[in-house]
């Protein structure tokens, strides 16, 4: 899985050296570039060209060994001040095509355009200008995004275009189908599933191996944010369903790109503070990706042990024992040893030393670290992986009394 910060907020597309190297600083290797804000500038300065903004953030992404994901063009809908948006956002969609060929991206979220048509017709509408769109993709190794969208209308925001997972999957579906190779994928945006408490495991169960990009984004659910996942809380509830996101990626064994967009969060920190909150974020990024690989760590092996027998040991049993079952568990607590756990006989970590090479072991406690620790000092070689169940695949039952 890769994991990818967008610039927005961070990098000032005038002089974007610093901002480029906080984020490389802080373990990033991928970046994303969201177009709107140089395509507004542009608007305003006539002077600025996309391509030589777009061109400077390259060079300076290059010159720190990092690799440019993808772009987005910006949406352009019917309230605008624009004349012909039809034109205007072909124009700015083959051009980034073009930049992203320039740049070697292989990603663009390109949005539908929107009409005075009926919402049945928009369809029709949009055909035309992705056919286009998608040969010039293909011609240059470039693949289409179709991204959830929302829109503003007299003020309130409302289900967009390929909100709807159904008709997103036939929009990308047909699309294919016509330019005859697969140009066309799909960004799955958890902010705008949030405005309308989107199901986002049901949108990845629909919509499957279509899905190449997630960006990761909280809010709050009434407006438009992008905000660090996990920040956005009320009532020491978090306003995001996170467990639903991750329930479905791992539903469809999600291996793409995952986009940190933190514009709002970066924005409204000083300078000074930027290169601890991009460390942050990166740690941020990780745990969701360990959180997402977690059942395909355990299908990496013909063999597993677990370490541990708790709560956490009993969930794994719950939610996993009859597809990955264990050969057995370990605990610390000598007392245990010799006994029955959840249907597993809890062993003395010495016991490990015992089992084959290419057996894993999964921890199931919280003190990861000190447990991977105390394993290494014994001398065992074998692939330790830590088991969470902050996120299984079904509601567990009520922990043991005795822990």
């Amino acid at each position: 899985m890769k994991i990818i910060c967008d610039l927005s907020g961070i990098v000032n597309y005038n002089q974007p050296a610093q901002g480029v190297r906080n984020i490389k600083n802080s373990g990033f290797e991928t970046v994303f570039i969201d177009l709107k804000d140089i395509y507004m500038s542009s608007r305003k300065d006539k002077e600025i060209n996309l391509f030589d903004a777009c061109r400077t953030v390259a060079i300076k992404c290059k010159e720190n060994n990092m690799q440019i994901y993808g772009f987005r063009i910006p949406c352009l809908q019917e309230d605008s001040s624009e004349f012909d948006l039809y034109q205007l956002q072909l124009q700015l969609a083959e051009e980034a095509i073009k930049i992203c060929n320039e740049t070697d991206s292989r990603y663009l979220i390109i949005p539908p355009v929107y009409s005075t048509q009926p919402a049945a017709n928009q369809w029709e509408v949009n055909r035309e200008y992705y056919i286009k769109l998608g040969k010039k993709a293909q011609e240059n190794n470039v693949m289409i995004l179709l991204e959830n969208q929302y829109r503003t209308y007299n003020g309130r925001r409302i289900r967009g275009l390929c909100s709807d997972e159904k008709e997103a999957a036939q929009w990308i579906d047909k699309l294919n189908e016509i330019i005859g190779h697969e140009i066309f994928g799909f960004c799955m945006n958890t902010g705008h599933c949030n405005l309308f408490g989107k199901n986002m495991q049901e949108l990845a169960r629909t919509l499957g191996s279509r899905i190449k990009t997630v960006i990761l984004q909280d809010s709050y659910g009434h407006s438009e944010g992008s905000l660090l996942p996990f920040t956005a809380v009320n009532g020491k509830t978090s306003q995001t369903d996170w467990l639903s996101l991750i329930r479905g990626l791992r539903e469809i064994d999600y291996d793409g790109g995952l986009i940190l967009d933190i514009e709002d969060t970066a924005a409204a920190f000083s300078p000074l503070l930027k290169p601890q909150l991009l460390s942050l974020t990166k740690d941020i990024a990780e745990y969701f990706s360990w959180q997402i690989n977690i059942e395909n760590q355990l299908k990496k092996y013909k063999n597993i042990v677990l370490f541990g027998a708790g709560n956490m040991c009993r969930n794994y049993m719950v939610a996993y024992g009859e597809k990955y079952p264990p050969k057995f568990t370990c605990d610390n607590n000598p007392k245990l040893w010799g006994s029955s756990f959840c249907g597993l006989e809890v062993k003395s970590p010495e016991e490990l030393k015992n089992i084959a090479s290419d057996w894993g072991i999964f921890i199931c406690n919280l003190y990861y670290r000190e447990i991977e620790k105390q394993l290494r000092d014994m001398g065992i070689k074998n692939n330790i992986e830590f088991f969470n169940d902050e996120y299984l695949p079904s509601y567990h039952i009520d922990k043991l009394e005795r822990m």
